[in-house]
């Protein structure tokens, strides 16, 4: 059975999730219509669903992100705001212990950070998206619980989707086509794009991974005192010489996440008493004292799909016409870095633009929007990348030259960024995606990172905040 026989102006999202709904808010106003197909049944109210492994677990949208959706949806992040989502201006709000000591307390109020439950997210960003919907002249139909299987077309276009429902009657899970002018791969990390096109009779895109091995759990707090809970989230990443790190924020409802991670050999536990004494382990003392001033309020969970995979959709004749991939599933990162979803943000608004400037459906566009995305991915890309090389796996591809030196510079760059307000600014431009990576090299960041002498920072979590 064929539905939509001719694609005409239409499109098809494959995932209802937030780098699907984005999908849909860069379409607004240049098909005519927009089917989002979704595995899952969204829930009631503003809970968990299965299709969303990662939920549980912390969760930001840096500063780059947040400009992003503001642009695609106006008034989302005062909504967020209102839902709970908690502000956290870098480096001020997050005290963050680097390989040299602690970083100083910056007051620049220039990088504001969302941190937010991945369910009041989704839900805020997907009621926005629909209401934006319905006052614009592109009709959107989302069919909930329903399962695409491969794509419609051959190797040179893709001209719809397969899908059947889940769930029902038998009779009601019988396959189907879709047809469209534009298929949006936004299905995430699982992602089924590169088998189903050997079934069009095309090669795989060439995939690039790097695997830390890193595995991480969260538990959620209450302080047990309102009074006496931290004035700033905590930052330990791991390092070479202690693999293991923790991050402490706080969410929505007066709510801390607690997430322990760790590299190859020293994965946390999900055993709660376990899991509390892994958090002594981690290099300082400072997140373990702080959960003796908290309740649980939850499980532990635990999560290990962090390799960093990158589908590069976007080189020449990796695509055929009338398909695009989004998020994850065109590149994954270490979801510890927390960039994934300021990425689809601004994928999202890469691909408005470009389709804006000619038309979604014109020939040539969907690769032309791929290389946009491609060039949204780059700084996170790099910055995960380059951050979990040192355990990286042996069977990905090995680091050059230049990425060794770049490595060297970074990691000067890095200590010198704790203390220096200058180096400081540059990194966390970079960091939070509004700048790009050659910000790093400017002329005044270069040279007091050369040759201004590498000093420790600070010896403690510092309580006093610095003007800039």
């Amino acid at each position: 059975m064929t539905e939509h026989s001719n694609g005409g102006r239409t499109a098809i999202v494959i995932g209802g999730g937030l780098a699907g709904m984005l999908a849909v808010t860069a379409l607004l106003g240049q098909v005519e219509t927009v089917t989002v197909i979704e595995r899952d049944r969204y829930p009631a109210g503003r809970g968990f669903r299965k299709g969303v492994p990662q939920a549980r677990h912390l969760h930001i949208l840096l500063s780059g992100g947040s400009l992003a959706l503001e642009e695609l949806l106006p008034g989302t992040i005062a909504a967020l705001g209102e839902a709970g989502a908690r502000s956290l201006y870098l480096p001020r709000d997050l005290l963050t212990r680097t390989s040299t000591g602690w970083q100083r307390r910056f007051d620049e109020r220039r990088h504001r950070t969302l941190s937010v439950t991945r369910p009041v997210l989704d839900s805020v960003v997907r009621e926005r998206v629909l209401r934006a919907a319905a006052g614009s002249a592109t009709r959107v139909e989302v069919l909930e619980a329903t399962e695409a299987t491969g794509l419609t077309g051959d190797a040179s276009r893709v001209t719809g989707v397969r899908v059947r429902s889940r769930g029902g009657a038998p009779g009601a899970r019988s396959e189907r086509e879709l047809s469209a002018g534009l298929v949006v791969d936004a299905s995430g990390r699982g992602s089924r794009t590169p088998q189903w096109f050997a079934e069009l009779g095309r090669s795989a895109p060439q995939e690039e991974t790097v695997d830390a091995g890193l595995a991480y759990a969260t538990r959620m707090y209450r302080p047990k005192d309102p009074a006496t809970a931290p004035d700033a989230g905590v930052n330990v990443p791991g390092r070479p010489e202690c693999p293991r790190g923790a991050a402490y924020v706080p969410v929505e409802d007066g709510k801390w996440l607690l997430t322990l991670s760790g590299v190859r050999g020293h994965h946390p536990p999900t055993d709660a008493a376990e899991f509390t004494a892994f958090s002594a382990t981690i290099g300082d003392p400072y997140v373990h004292e702080l959960l003796d001033r908290a309740e649980p309020l939850s499980p532990v969970h635990g999560f290990r799909d962090t390799c960093n995979r990158r589908r590069h959709f976007e080189r020449p004749g990796a695509l055929p016409e009338g398909l695009l991939v989004l998020g994850d599933a065109a590149c994954t990162f270490n979801p510890v870095y927390g960039q994934g979803m300021s990425v689809a943000a601004l994928g999202a608004l890469a691909v408005r633009g470009t389709l804006a400037n000619g038309g979604a459906l014109r020939p040539g566009s969907t690769a032309e929007a791929q290389r946009a995305v491609a060039r949204a991915v780059e700084p996170a890309w790099l910055a995960a990348v380059g951050a979990d090389r040192p355990y990286a796996s042996p069977d990905d591809v090995k680091a050059g030259v230049g990425e060794r030196l770049s490595t060297w510079y970074i990691d000067r760059l890095f200590a010198r960024a704790a203390i220096d307000p200058v180096v400081g600014a540059a990194f966390r431009d970079v960091f939070c995606l509004t700048a790009p990576p050659t910000r790093l090299v400017a002329p005044q960041v270069f040279l007091r990172t050369v040759f201004l002498p590498r000093r420790p920072g600070l010896p403690g979590p510092p309580e006093a905040i610095e003007a800039v």
